[in-house]
């Protein structure tokens, strides 16, 4: 007999080895070349197919998406920033030294910033106070100067980040903007970029829907142009929030231009370079479903997206179920833009409690009685308020006067217009940014944490996670000499940690000197406590408690005649 026998431990030993030798089905990848910028690290995402999704919605069709947030910035605007720049350059339009200036929702300017710090460029940027503090933060790391103007502006409003942008513009030696709204680059950088990408990538080069949240609009007119090119029938979905006007038929937007959470697409005007006439069907995505399917995203794909890429996942599945390629095989294929990642948003529709907050979560049972007490338990102070006309000098001393850390400016009709706060005040007096003659409304909050009187507590102290204090507002019906009437909200008083605080130790202090109570008889009258108002009335239209627009949150995919 030939050969040694094996011991135990040489078995183990193999057995070993053999465990963590490299698998066939995770073959080892080409590192990748060595660049001399960062700037070349901007194109070539994956494109993924959804699987999971595919099987959890009961697709007959292959879903891709284009992973845009794999881009060096972030998203798919650094495309767009690196293109729109140097074409500049090579046509003598920017040169060394210059200024760089741009309005935007945040993304277009850190993929400009992120070039102009690559090739050293002063940066400013102006974006509408709505975008979030991530974005903001990111800004100023890359060298950028911000500008913030605010959400509510017209775009032809001498106070839109559009208008400021063309005034700085006027106001700064060689200075340049980009502008991304009438660049034609924005378009050709998608033409070249992305829907050659998708060509190459998808299987058989065939793209049969492609769809796309809808901003500018360079993204859906370069990828729809590129792709009906030599007759390819490809069928356009372009996404637009609800709250905007840029989709087809204008009946689609009957709800009007109003404010909505999701960031980077909608407008309250139609930019020069979105060609609609490549759009085949229009889907309105609220702010809800949206953020449900980005985090669905997440939670089924691994990919770790923004707000925005959920509205396109909305618009695709729309798309599909109205098309029917839910119902059997087809082998159609579905590429749906993913714009950027979770990184700007990480305060935002990324946690639960500001989901909870806005209402697009349902809320957990309150563990504790005192958290199904409503807001009107608390004793609150009338509140002390300010028009807005008010100089800010005069401000400063009534918050001292009164011993308040923020006043609410209402207007002529009693509607809070915005706050003033005592530590933002102060700020910007120190830097000079507003002047003790300025009116407060220069200085004043437009954006603030709401509540009503029949708020649970139990929001209410998830709320000041993140605030500081919340306007309590009421509605009242107000009737005028023609004999109509109107709802509208006016500040019934302001919140803070503090009164809350002062109920918990007050109520705690009077349950030690009772009796213990049955459980089921305190539950009773923290339920008789929190009873529902008067429906006759409608409630306030409360941050987080916005009614939905009839019709949309599951309206079908709509086609312009």
């Amino acid at each position: 007999m030939t050969g040694t026998a094996s011991s135990p431990a040489a078995n183990h030993a193999d057995a070993t080895l053999e465990r963590d030798a490299p698998s066939p089905a995770l073959p080892s990848r080409t590192a990748p070349p060595l660049v001399h910028s960062i700037l070349e690290c901007i194109g070539n995402t994956p494109l993924v197919r959804l699987h999971n999704i595919e099987r959890s919605v009961g697709l007959r069709c292959h879903l891709y998406a284009k992973c845009e947030y794999f881009n060096a910035g972030g998203s798919v605007k650094d495309r767009i920033g690196v293109r729109m720049l140097v074409e500049a350059e090579r046509a003598g339009r920017v040169k060394p030294g210059d200024t760089l200036i741009e309005p935007t929702s945040g993304n277009t300017g850190i993929g400009i910033a992120l070039v102009a710090a690559a090739r050293g460029y002063r940066c400013i940027i102006t974006m509408p106070e709505k975008m979030s503090e991530e974005k903001v933060n990111i800004l100023k790391l890359l060298g950028a100067e911000i500008v913030r103007t605010p959400t509510e502006a017209a775009y032809d409003s001498p106070e839109s980040h559009i208008s400021v942008a063309r005034r700085l513009n006027a106001e700064i030696p060689h200075s340049f903007i980009l502008d991304q709204y009438r660049n034609e680059d924005n378009v050709l950088a998608h033409y070249y970029g992305t829907a050659e990408e998708i060509l190459a990538q998808v299987p058989d080069g065939r793209v049969d829907v492609l769809v796309a949240g809808v901003g500018t609009g360079g993204t859906i007119t370069g990828c729809a142009r590129r792709f009906r090119e030599g007759g390819g029938a490809c069928t356009v979905v372009g996404v637009d929030p609800v709250g905007s006007l840029l989709a087809q038929p204008d009946a689609l937007n009957e709800a009007g231009v109003h404010p909505y959470a999701v960031e980077g697409i909608g407008y309250d005007f139609i930019p020069q370079v979105l060609d609609r006439s490549v759009v085949d069907w229009w889907v309105k995505t609220d702010d809800r479903e949206s953020f449900l399917a980005a985090r669905r995203l997440m939670r089924e794909e691994g990919l770790l997206v923004g707000g925005s890429s959920g509205s396109a996942l909305v618009g695709a599945l729309r798309a599909i179920a109205q098309l029917g390629w839910d119902q059997e095989e087809n082998g159609k294929q579905v590429v749906v833009i993913l714009p950027d990642g979770c990184r700007n948003y990480m305060a935002k529709f990324v946690s639960d409690a500001w989901m909870e907050r806005q209402g697009f979560l349902e809320v957990p049972a309150a563990p504790q009685a005192w958290e199904q007490y409503p807001v009107s338990r608390l004793c609150l102070r009338t509140p002390v308020t300010v028009v807005p006309s008010l100089p800010c000098g005069e401000a400063v001393n009534i918050l001292a006067e009164n011993g308040v850390d923020q006043l609410p400016v209402v207007g002529a009709d009693g509607a809070v217009l915005g706050v003033v706060t005592e530590g933002n005040l102060l700020a910007q007096l120190a830097s000079k940014r507003v002047q003790h003659s300025d009116p407060v409304s220069k200085a004043m909050f437009r954006q603030y944490a709401s509540v009503t009187p029949w708020t649970t507590l139990g929001e209410l102290s998830r709320m000041f996670k993140y605030d500081h204090f919340a306007i309590v507002q009421i509605t009242q019906r107000e009737y005028r000499p023609s004999g109509e009437s109107v709802l509208k909200q006016v500040v019934s008083s302001v919140c803070t940690p503090i009164d809350m605080l002062d109920f918990l130790v007050r109520e705690d202090a009077q349950q030690q000197q009772q009796p213990a109570t049955n459980p089921a008889d305190r539950d009773a009258a923290a339920a008789t406590d929190r009873a529902a108002p008067d429906r006759s009335t409608p409630l306030p239209d409360t941050l987080g408690n916005r009614p939905t627009p009839v019709g949309y949150l599951h309206s079908p995919v709509h086609r312009p005649r």
